[in-house]
């Protein structure tokens, strides 16, 4: 049955070419006030003023439903790490009294402290905490999200985050795209030896995750202390024959080349890029790689330097905002924070921030085509906000907005 959102004082339709919005092109945000959505079979029927969409043909037999408030694309989050067994609360601790994210891993904290409790966490509590932990993204208004591996780093436990990925699919709403990251660090038994290691990964792992069709993307750390550019080159490359689509973490905590190197080996996305150059820049916008940003993490690292959006939007390079939610650097799950984040400290406005939540987010994911925009025949994925502006989901940080959230058509969340 067709179901018919009315009373919409706000609809952020995001209409435009499908394909991922650069420059001014970031600022449209398809608004329309005294709006009504209509959706079926998981689609969207029709999104625009109340009285255009009450004269559709399937209005009249429609299911009902006034929501007061703000209406948008449900959030795309394009970079997450949400499969991890325990928090980090000693890295925690350690920040606070003033240690570096490099200070923490000669510690033994940071990535490879996840490492131990991931090898031991039996698949199934696996499943079942991520998708108890996928409920508070669909609360605060988030309908897809990309999951990353790379807590295991190694065969048996990179597969079984993969497959509790998919377990955990069958048990919440939220739309999770896999992605292989076990290319994260080097784990302690090949002994900091980065080459041994990734010659692991590309004759055991990426061979049996391709096999297996566990994940749609393969992802890099490209940094000191990680993996070199060329390493990340070869790596992603390799990635590709394969069949996967190359992502690449760069430009972090230097410029070390990683988002040229992503470039070369064709990835979709370079995430963070808070070191990103000139050079680097003109290179994405030649390419159409996507920046991933992810200035939460930078707010919960208390670091003074943000990614440069500005740089990034005037040079044409499309931008999409992500949580990064992991359990080290970015403990948090709500976008709405995400957009506060990118609108203090990044210099963005809202409408360049919520596109870069939703349309560029998907397109960060390869599936802007039926997700990120309220279009005719695209999949009905809905937030509603309390608010009376699109502009306060940006303002009023710190709390969740969102009253409902629909997932293809389906309401499955509602305050």
């Amino acid at each position: 049955m067709a179901i018919l959102f009315t009373g919409i004082k706000q609809l952020l339709t995001l209409t435009g070419d499908k394909a991922p919005r650069a420059g001014a092109a970031m600022r449209e945000t398809g608004m329309v006030k005294d709006a009504a959505v209509l959706v079926e079979g998981g689609l969207i029927e029709a999104a625009g003023t109340w009285t255009s969409v009450s004269h559709h043909r399937l209005a009249k037999k429609a299911r009902k439903i006034e929501v007061n408030g703000v209406c948008l694309p449900g959030f795309v989050d394009s970079h997450t790490h949400a499969i991890f067994a325990e928090p980090r609360l000693k890295d925690f601790s350690m920040r606070t009294a003033g240690a570096s994210y490099q200070d923490i891993k000669a510690a033994g904290g940071g990535i490879l402290s996840s490492i131990g409790a991931v090898r031991r966490q039996s698949q199934h509590d696996m499943a079942r905490q991520l998708a108890i932990r996928a409920t508070g993204f669909i609360e605060c208004g988030t309908t897809t999200a990309e999951v990353k591996t790379g807590y295991g780093l190694s065969l048996e436990s990179e597969l079984k985050m993969l497959r509790a990925l998919r377990e955990a699919s069958e048990l919440t709403p939220l739309e999770m795209l896999p992605t292989l990251l076990a290319a994260h660090s080097v784990p302690p038994e090949f002994n900091g030896e980065a080459q041994k290691y990734l010659n692991y990964v590309i004759a055991e792992i990426l061979p049996k995750v391709a096999a297996g069709k566990l994940a749609i993307f393969a992802d890099i750390f490209c940094e000191s202390g990680y993996f070199t550019p060329e390493q990340t080159t070869a790596y992603l490359k390799e990635a590709a024959r394969l069949g996967f689509k190359p992502k690449v973490h760069s430009e972090q905590l230097s410029n070390y080349g990683g988002t040229l190197a992503g470039i070369a080996a064709g990835a979709i996305s370079a995430d963070h890029a808070d070191y990103v150059n000139a050079g680097d820049i003109g290179a994405m916008r030649a390419a159409g790689t996507i920046a991933a940003l992810l200035p939460a993490s930078n707010y919960y690292l208390g670091l003074a330097k943000y990614p440069p959006a500005r740089e990034l939007i005037a040079a044409g390079v499309p931008v999409a905002l992500a949580t990064d939610f992991n359990p080290g650097t970015c403990p948090a799950w709500n976008m709405q924070f995400v957009l506060s984040a990118a609108c203090t400290h990044c210099g963005m406005t809202p409408e360049e921030a919520i596109c870069a939540a939703t349309v560029n987010g998907a397109w960060a994911l390869g599936i802007g085509d039926r997700a990120g925009s309220l279009m005719p025949g695209m999949q009905a994925d809905l937030s509603f906000f309390e608010a009376d502006d699109y502009r306060e989901l940006g303002y009023y940080f710190g709390a969740n907005q969102c009253v409902m959230t629909v997932k293809k058509g389906k309401i499955v969340y509602s305050r």
